[in-house]
């Protein structure tokens, strides 16, 4: 099936793992910080505990953080497509579960700019669709002229929940379970040019 698409005017991205290569281990910071395997996601269990509990496990998960930006390389094509968008005027937007520092610090690092940042600590975190509907308003675009690019489901779901356009960039085996909820999946940054440009979709 083919159909018209409108103009794609922003472009938002999470970070670890679609801006830079996959750095993150979660089992093993679920294992330091003392949670089972089976917790789920992190944010989310942190904000069951106690006090002390939690400073400790954010105490963690920030060493983390802070090593994944001083270690962080770019993803293949990262850095040409991010100045093909600003280029051609398209807003680039970062979604992240991480910290507004850290993503500003890998984009200092890595001589990169984006136009406007949401965080974990701006309002609900991914898989919600708050941070996508806030860099649409932000940018003055509809969630319907937006990509939203990322290596996991919860990136896709967001999307799906603001009604953006899901976009799965693909970088192990691991992310065939998530397929089924993009609209378009890639293997390289650069493929995103391609959709924009393509005005019929199959």
């Amino acid at each position: 099936m083919r159909y018209k698409i409108v103009m794609i005017r922003a472009v938002i991205f999470d970070l670890d793992g679609t801006i830079t290569r996959p750095f993150f281990d979660f089992d093993a910071i679920r294992e330091e910080m003392g949670l089972p395997a089976d917790s789920g996601p992190i944010l989310e269990t942190m904000a069951k505990m106690s006090p002390d509990q939690r400073k400790r496990a954010e105490d963690i998960l920030s060493f983390h953080e802070n090593r994944a930006v001083n270690e962080s390389t770019l993803n293949d094509t990262a850095e040409e497509t991010l100045r093909t968008l600003r280029s051609r005027s398209i807003h680039i937007g970062i979604l992240t579960r991480n910290r507004r520092s850290n993503a500003l610090a890998i984009a200092r690092k890595h001589n990169l700019t984006f136009d406007a940042i949401v965080d974990r600590e701006d309002g609900p975190v991914k898989p919600d669709a708050f941070g996508v509907l806030q860099l649409c308003e932000q940018f003055g675009t509809a969630p319907s002229e937006t990509l939203v690019v990322g290596d996991y489901l919860y990136d896709l779901l967001s999307a799906k929940a603001a009604g953006a356009i899901a976009v799965l960039l693909k970088t192990n085996e691991k992310c065939d379970q998530f397929c089924k909820y993009a609209d378009f999946t890639i293997t390289s940054l650069d493929k995103i040019l391609q959709i924009i440009e393509d005005k019929d979709w199959q």
